[in-house]
């Protein structure tokens, strides 16, 4: 990364320690990982502000500090076994959560957008994610139980099949609501699963179905 970029991300860092993002692990990653390669166009200019970009079809990157927040919320206590992402987008996520889990799992609906992610995720030299073109509202029932599920779209309830694919001590970070919408971390303890609503948020709706 050159010195430029490298401010960049030190400024960032510093930001989000500021909104009370603590982990380091996670800190350190959003501070080298480029984010201006996960935006187009002019909007690179911008990619380093805490903030959410367009990235085309109707959907966003998310704003650094959300990010952030729910990877800490993911990794805290997560055992140890493969995450899966719901909502690939951008692929900015994904390169946060591949450079700290040992094998991410990571599914979009929007085949154009899958595509640009798996070419940003390859220049970063990340090859432990497996990728999948489909409706996240069913998972990867293939590759369960995972150990994390994380969620970047809004659900307006949580989707049984997600609680079902995560292993004994797994969590599930997801935002829940229509109008109002919550950030919920869900944890699972054999058939028991305790709900944690942290704050509030503003996400795209998780939709059904895949599309071109």
């Amino acid at each position: 990364m050159s010195t430029v970029m490298q401010g960049y991300g030190s400024r960032l860092v510093q930001q989000l320690h500021q909104g009370g993002i603590r982990d380091p692990r996670v800190l350190e990653v959003i501070g080298r990982i480029p984010r201006q390669l996960f935006v187009e166009g002019a909007l690179g200019a911008r990619a380093w502000e805490n903030t959410a970009l367009p990235i085309g079809a109707g959907q966003t990157i998310s704003q650094p500090y959300i990010v952030a927040r729910m990877t800490e919320l993911l990794l805290d206590g997560l055992p140890t076994g493969p995450v899966l992402e719901l909502g690939t987008g951008s692929g900015y996520q994904a390169a946060v959560l591949a450079s700290l889990v040992p094998q991410l799992c990571t599914v979009e609906r929007i085949k154009s957008l899958q595509i640009l992610a798996r070419r940003r995720l390859k220049q970063l030299d990340l090859h432990n994610i497996a990728f999948k073109y489909g409706d996240g509202w069913q998972g990867w029932p293939s590759k369960a139980p995972f150990a994390g599920i994380l969620v970047t779209a809004a659900a307006s309830d949580v989707p049984t099949a997600l609680l079902q694919q995560l292993m004994d001590g797994g969590r599930l970070v997801i935002p829940v609501g229509e109008q109002e919408q919550v950030l919920r971390v869900i944890q699972r303890s054999g058939d028991r699963f305790t709900s944690q609503d942290v704050e509030a948020v503003r996400f795209v709706p998780l939709v059904q179905g895949a599309t071109e």
